[in-house]
C-alpha cells in the first residue's frame, strides 16, 4: 500500500504550473457563504479584515491624543475624553490587532504550510472568529452610553474607575473573556492540527519556523488566558456582587491584581511577538536566498522564550513594595531572557550575511523589524535594572519602550507578512513602489513619534496626562512626536491603497512568486477549497526547493515559479 502510494505521488509530481491547476473543488460565493464557512482561509481572511479594521480604529484614537499633546496645556480634549481614548486605543491594539491578527496569519497560512486541508476543527475555529467579533462590537458599543476610563490594565483598586458605577468597565471585562475564549479556542485548535495533520515526512525537525511559532503562541495563550479570565471575574464580583479580592480596607489585597494580571500580561507580550518573529524566519531566507541561518537555533530559542517569558512577570511591578531578593530574581530573570533573543537577532542578520539579496517590500520591513527591536529590547534591557526602573517608570520611556517592542517589533512583522503572504492570499501582486513609499513613510514616521519619547522620559514627563506644563524641551519634542504619528498614519495609509488597488488591479502572481521554501507556495494561489490534490513527501525543512530540484530533474521547460496559473483554471 504505501509503496502505490508513494508510485502515485512520484507521478503526481509533474512541473509545478500543471499540478496547481488540476482541482475542481471552488469557493461558494456571496457574502452569506462567507459568514457560514469554515474554510480555514476564509475565515482567516476574515481575522485579517476585521483585526487590521480595528488597527486603524485604534490607530485614529492614537492621533487625536497625539494632538492633545502637540502643544503644552491643550485643551481640546477634557481628561475623562482622554483618558476613555487612551483606555480604547490600548485594549484595541492589544485584544483586538496583534493577538488576533497573528491568529488570522496563523489560520489561513498553518494548514497549508503543514500540507492540511483544513484545521483540527472548522467549526470551533468559525467559533473562535465570531467570539473575537462579539467581543469588539460589545467593547466599541459601550461608547454609546459610558466609556471606560481605567486604562488596558485596569488597575484595581489603584484605578478609581475600577470600582466606579460606568459599565464601561463590565464592558471591558466582558470583551476580556469574550476574545479570551475565542483565543483559547483557536489555540486548542492550532496545537490540534499542528500535532496531528502535518504531510507525511514533516517530524517537528522539519516544521517551517512560523509554524514552530504558532505552537508557541497557542500553549502560551492556553497557559495565561485562564489566569487574566480569573482576574477579571473577581473583578466582575467585586464591583456586583459585593466581594473584595482587591480592596484592602475590605481585607482584600492590592497587589493581587497586578500578580494576576501581569502573569498573563507579560506571556502576552511574547505570545504577540513570537508569531512576529516567525514571519521573520520566514521571510528573510527566501529574499536572502539561502538558507536559514542556524534553523535549530532559532526554533529552541522559541521554546526558551516562552518559558521564560512565563518567569519575568513582576518586572512590571519593581515600582510595588516587594522584597529586593524577589526584585533581583526577576531582574536576573529578564536579562536572562535576552540570551534566547538575541540568538535569534544574530542567526537573522547571518542569514542575510553574504546572501544573494533581493529588496523587496517584504524583506525591507523585516530589517526595518531587526532594527527597530533591537532598539526596543536595548531599552527593556535598562527597565529590567531595577533601580533604573524605579526612575524611569511611568514616564514616556516606558511609553517609548513599548511601542519599539510592539510596533516597530510586531507590526513592521505583520507588514512583511501582508506583503509577503498577499499573492498567495488574493493570486495578484501588491505594487513594490507604494510598498515602499509605505515602509520609507512609517519607519520614518515611527522613529520621529517614539524615538524623541525616550527623552521625554528621562526629562520626567509622565505617561497616561493629558497635559503638560511648558517646561524644558517638553513642547518641542512632543510636537516632534505628535508630526512624526501622522507620518506614521500616512504610511499606514498607503499600504491600505495598496491592498485596495491590487486586488483589482495588482498582476497576476502565480503559484509561486518569490520562489519560496515552503509547502503553501506548492498550491495556485489562491488557494482552492481543498488546498491540494496530493501532497508530496516532505524530505526537508525547504521543501518547495526540493520539488523545484525534482521538476528540473524530470525535464521541465522552465522553473516552477515563471508560469503564472490561470485564473480560474480547471483540468480533469
Amino acid at each position: 500500500m504505501a509503496a502505490a502510494e508513494t508510485t502515485t505521488r512520484t507521478k503526481t509530481l509533474q512541473p509545478l504550473p500543471q499540478i496547481v491547476a488540476r482541482t475542481v473543488e471552488r469557493a461558494p460565493t456571496g457574502w452569506l457563504s462567507w459568514l457560514t464557512t469554515t474554510d480555514h482561509k476564509r475565515i482567516g481572511i476574515m481575522y485579517l479584515v476585521s483585526t487590521f479594521a480595528f488597527f486603524l480604529i485604534g490607530g485614529a484614537e492614537a492621533l487625536l491624543m497625539r494632538v492633545q499633546l502637540a502643544v503644552p496645556e491643550n485643551n481640546l480634549l477634557d481628561p475623562s475624553t482622554y483618558n476613555a481614548l487612551f483606555t480604547i486605543h490600548g485594549t484595541t491594539m492589544i485584544f483586538l490587532f496583534v493577538v488576533p491578527i497573528m491568529a488570522g496569519f496563523g489560520n489561513y497560512v498553518v494548514p497549508l504550510m503543514i500540507g492540511a486541508r483544513d484545521m483540527a476543527f472548522p467549526k470551533l475555529n468559525a467559533l473562535s472568529f465570531w467570539l473575537l467579533t462579539s467581543g469588539g462590537l460589545v467593547f466599541y458599543a459601550s461608547l454609546f452610553f459610558n466609556p471606560v476610563e481605567v486604562g488596558w490594565f485596569a488597575y484595581a483598586p489603584l484605578s478609581t474607575g475600577a470600582y466606579s458605577p460606568n459599565g464601561g468597565v463590565d464592558a471591558w471585562i466582558f470583551l476580556i473573556h469574550l476574545t479570551g475564549i475565542g483565543s483559547l479556542v483557536g489555540a486548542i485548535n492550532f496545537y490540534a492540527t499542528i500535532a496531528n495533520m502535518r504531510a507525511p515526512g514533516m517530524g517537528w525537525g522539519r516544521l517551517p519556523l512560523f509554524v514552530w511559532t504558532i505552537l508557541i503562541y497557542s500553549i502560551l495563550l492556553i497557559l495565561a488566558l485562564p489566569v487574566i479570565a480569573g482576574a477579571v471575574t473577581l473583578l466582575l464580583t467585586d464591583r456586583n456582587f459585593g466581594t473584595a479580592f482587591f480592596d484592602p480596607s475590605q481585607g482584600g489585597d492590592a497587589l493581587l491584581w497586578q500578580h494576576l494580571f501581569w502573569f498573563f500580561g507579560h506571556p502576552e507580550v511574547y505570545i504577540m511577538v513570537l508569531p512576529a518573529f516567525g514571519i521573520i524566519s520566514e521571510v528573510l531566507p527566501v529574499f536572502a536566498r539561502k538558507p536559514i541561518f542556524g534553523y535549530k537555533a532559532i526554533a529552541a530559542a522559541t521554546v526558551v522564550i516562552a518559558f521564560l517569558g512565563l518567569l519575568v512577570w513582576a518586572h512590571h511591578m519593581f515600582a510595588t513594595p516587594s522584597p529586593d531578593v524577589l526584585l533581583a530574581f526577576f531582574m536576573i530573570s529578564s536579562f536572562l531572557i535576552s540570551v534566547p533573543t538575541g540568538v535569534k537577532i544574530f542567526n537573522w542578520v547571518a542569514t542575510l550575511w553574504r546572501g544573494t539579496i533581493e529588496f523587496k517590500t517584504p524583506l525591507i520591513f523585516c530589517i526595518g523589524f531587526i532594527s527597530l527591536f533591537v532598539i526596543g529590547g536595548i531599552t527593556g534591557v535598562m527597565l529590567a535594572v531595577f533601580p533604573v526602573d524605579w526612575q524611569l517608570t511611568d514616564t514616556y520611556f516606558v511609553v517609548a519602550h513599548f511601542h519599539y517592542v510592539l510596533v516597530g517589533g510586531s507590526v513592521f512583522a505583520i507588514f512583511a507578512g501582508i506583503y509577503y503572504w498577499f499573492p498567495k492570499i488574493t493570486g495578484r501582486m501588491m505594487s513594490e513602489a507604494l510598498g515602499k513609499f509605505s515602509f520609507a513613510l512609517m519607519f520614518i514616521g515611527f522613529n520621529a513619534t517614539f524615538l524623541v519619547q525616550h527623552s521625554l522620559g528621562m526629562e520626567g514627563m509622565v505617561r497616561r496626562v493629558y497635559e503638560y506644563p511648558d517646561i524644558g524641551s517638553l513642547a518641542a519634542l512632543n510636537l516632534v512626536s505628535t508630526i512624526g504619528s501622522f507620518i506614521l498614519g500616512l504610511g499606514v495609509l498607503v499600504t491600505v491603497v495598496n491592498v485596495v488597488r491590487s486586488v483589482k488591479k495588482g498582476t497576476y502572481a502565480g503559484p509561486d512568486p518569490w520562489k519560496a521554501n515552503t509547502l503553501e507556495w506548492f498550491t495556485e494561489s489562491p488557494p482552492p477549497v481543498n488546498n491540494f490534490d496530493a501532497v508530496p513527501r516532505i524530505r526537508s525543512v525547504e521543501p518547495m526547493k526540493d520539488i523545484r530540484r525534482q521538476v528540473e530533474r524530470q525535464g521541465a521547460l522552465e522553473p516552477p515559479h515563471a508560469a503564472p496559473a490561470p485564473e480560474h483554471s480547471v483540468t480533469a
